[in-house]
């Protein structure tokens, strides 16, 4: 897997994309600070690019860099989620412009996943983790089920034996409201 871990990361350094298993379903990734990446993300995905894009980070550390403080609930809420949980948080900071939604909001979730979580340390950076698949398409479950079209776009695909033990589904999304509330997006 260190192989792997260090294919991912010469690919990511020079912009590229990356096809790779996650604590939900297959992405397609890159660094999440390069505009010029996330762009072939969008365009691969045939995505509308005023959606934003679900961003991985590897720990609360690492998020608040790019988020800035997070409230002692916030960080309970991280602690103790025992399933994949993205959270909207209100504004995004030192990522790519084209990353947060339009009102500067970015949605990031701190991954579980022994792959991911041995290549984000390793990178150093957050990364752009979208389904992979055309928008409007389902997520694909598994390595089978990404269609050729996204192996195709994509610069280096980790081998399907990182795949680990996903949820096969979507994770839950909430958003931190105005007064620190979570407010449920997708269950």
């Amino acid at each position: 897997m260190s192989e792997a871990v260090q294919q991912a990361v010469a690919v990511l350094r020079a912009g590229g994309l990356l096809l790779y298993p996650t604590d939900t379903v297959w992405g397609v990734g890159c660094d999440a600070t390069d505009a010029a990446a996330v762009a072939r993300v969008f365009a691969l995905k045939r995505r509308d690019d005023r959606k934003s894009l679900i961003v991985l980070a590897s720990d609360i550390a690492m998020l608040r860099r790019y988020v800035g403080p997070l409230s002692a609930s916030v960080v309970h809420v991280l602690e103790t989620a025992r399933t994949p949980l993205t959270i909207v948080y209100p504004q995004a900071q030192r990522l790519a412009a084209n990353v947060p939604a339009t009102d500067g909001s970015v949605a990031i979730r701190l991954v579980r996943h022994f792959f991911c979580e041995q290549l984000l340390r390793a990178f150093g950076r957050p990364l752009v983790s979208s389904s992979a698949n055309v928008s409007g398409q389902p997520a694909p479950a598994d390595f089978a089920a990404v269609a050729d079209e996204m192996k195709r776009g994509c610069d280096f695909i980790v081998p399907p034996a990182c795949e680990g033990a996903p949820t096969r589904r979507p994770s839950s999304i909430v958003k931190i409201g105005e007064h620190e509330e979570l407010i449920i997006i997708r269950p």
